[in-house]
């Protein structure tokens, strides 16, 4: 008997077994909260393809941003990979900072 049901019976049965399990008042809060639940899950997804694209995207925004921080401190960056370059442009900030630190105490 269940095998001559079509689609739209379904729905119908499924509406009125959750108007005897949840009563009718319940129906719209858990509809409503249904409704936030799936916004809020659509968010997240939003939110975490941005961060992925961002992510995809960051790595030659970051690599253009190490050569231009190298260039103004006089590295030149051709040749190097990334780690090379951050530990140049350290090792140049920490010297310029070291030595403005024995001219603070010689005054």
């Amino acid at each position: 008997m269940l095998l001559f049901i079509s689609g739209a019976e379904w729905i119908w049965i499924i509406i009125i077994v959750g108007v005897l399990l949840f009563g009718a008042k319940k129906i719209p809060e858990l509809a409503r909260s249904l409704g936030r639940a799936t916004g809020e899950y659509e968010k997240a997804r939003l939110e975490a393809e941005r961060e992925i694209r961002g992510y995809k995207d960051g790595g030659k925004a970051s690599r253009e941003k190490l050569e231009e921080i190298a260039r103004t401190l006089g590295i030149d960056p051709y040749g190097k990979d990334d780690d090379e370059l951050k530990a140049e442009i350290e090792r140049v900030i920490g010297s310029s900072s070291s030595s403005s630190n024995n001219n603070n105490k010689k005054e």
